[in-house]
């Protein structure tokens, strides 16, 4: 029998009344208060959290404080990645980020998503479009990846945009929304 993480990964919508989601919306919650007040310098504490929290996560990244997510399991995160101050990341859904990567402050990575049909809304019902980014992206400051876009590896995103649609690997894309302005 599927859980209820296996439906709403499937595409299904998140059901807020599932015990399986609550616990682990409470459990990802509690382990990100504490990640965000364990010292940037203990760095044993704060590696044995992030392990527990992400769905993956390799001793060689660093997850600045204060990071934001609702919760953590469906965050999958390759070697060497670093996250900057204030990152916020809605995983819904899945978020792969590959190795290697930077994602400056302030960035959002969202993979919730909601009904156009606003009787829907007026439940809270919320699906999910998976986020990946590959191998060796600079995410700059600001800059909003939306549910459901690829970057593609080596890629550049600049500061405050917002990525509404994919974006091939070796790229610099910028604005509102974002476009490749080179290759």
């Amino acid at each position: 029998m599927a859980s209820d993480w296996d439906k709403v990964l499937a595409g299904g919508a998140l059901n807020s009344q599932s015990e399986e989601i609550a616990n682990d919306r409470i459990r990802g919650q509690a382990l990100l208060a504490q990640l965000n007040a364990t010292p940037a310098g203990d760095h044993e504490a704060r590696q044995r959290l992030c392990a527990e929290l992400f769905g993956h996560c390799p001793d060689s990244c660093w997850i600045s404080s204060p990071f934001i997510c609702e919760f953590g399991r469906n965050i999958h995160i390759g070697e060497k990645t670093f996250f900057n101050f204030n990152i916020t990341i809605l995983d819904v859904g899945e978020v792969h980020i590959g190795s290697h990567v930077l994602l400056a402050p302030n960035v959002q990575i969202y993979t919730a998503t909601h009904s156009m049909d606003y009787l829907e809304r007026r439940n809270w019902t919320a699906y999910n479009k998976p986020v990946r980014i590959g191998d060796d992206c600079w995410i700059g400051g600001g800059a909003i990846i939306c549910p459901g876009v690829t970057i593609g590896p080596r890629a550049i995103i600049g500061a405050g945009a917002v990525v509404t649609r994919d974006i091939p690997a070796d790229s610099l894309a910028v604005g509102n929304p974002a476009r490749v302005i080179r290759t």
